[in-house]
């Protein structure tokens, strides 16, 4: 069964081509595999960067995207689904509920948001699909040490800590996340968050 991929990433570029690098190989490797890229929606960014790699490898891309967004002219257009909602809970509920695996590549205060809310829903029960970060030119090297000290201080257990996949190469880290996607089984329950 083909699995869907929810990919959390920057409406920005940052400062390294190495982002928009990433973005556009992961974007390409969803789709090459016959897997279906659930996303933000966006046009802009490492969202469309993302977007438009998986659309030109002739794969199935799937949008969430607030209304307020879609309304400046930010959604992509080209998309196989592009699903408008009212608000960023919406989003990230409709987000979750098609996809199978999570990862995240470099972005903002948003995207951390959307991996912490997985990784936590993880941690609760709500849903047993694989969390990823995909740590694209020591971007997340802070955070992962600060996850680090968070273990070590008692507030993360070594089962969560180990629970997020993190690797630094796109093509290394979807293969794990599609092998932990396809081991997961327990049913979602979102309607207890």
């Amino acid at each position: 069964m083909a699995q869907s991929v929810a990919v959390y990433c920057g409406s920005r570029f940052g400062d390294s081509p190495a982002f928009a690098a990433a973005a556009r190989g992961l974007g390409r490797l969803i789709a090459e595999g016959g897997s279906t890229l659930v996303y933000g929606g966006g046009r802009v960014g490492l969202m469309g960067a993302v977007a438009d790699a998986a659309i030109a490898a002739g794969g199935r891309v799937v949008g969430v995207i607030p209304k307020a967004l879609m309304d400046r002219e930010v959604g992509h257009t080209g998309l196989a689904e592009q699903h408008v909602v009212q608000t960023m809970h919406e989003r990230k509920m409709l987000m979750a509920e098609r996809a199978d695996a999570f990862v995240a590549l470099p972005g903002g205060i948003g995207t951390l948001e959307e991996l912490y809310e997985m990784w936590s829903w993880q941690q609760l029960g709500y849903h047993d699909k694989p969390v990823a970060l995909l740590n694209v030119d020591g971007y997340y090297d802070a955070l992962l040490e600060f996850t680090r000290v968070s273990r070590a201080r008692g507030f993360v257990s070594d089962a969560q800590f180990k629970a997020l996949l993190v690797d630094d190469d796109p093509a290394r880290l979807l293969a794990r996340v599609l092998e932990a996607a396809a081991l997961a089984t327990a049913p979602d329950d979102y309607s207890k968050t």
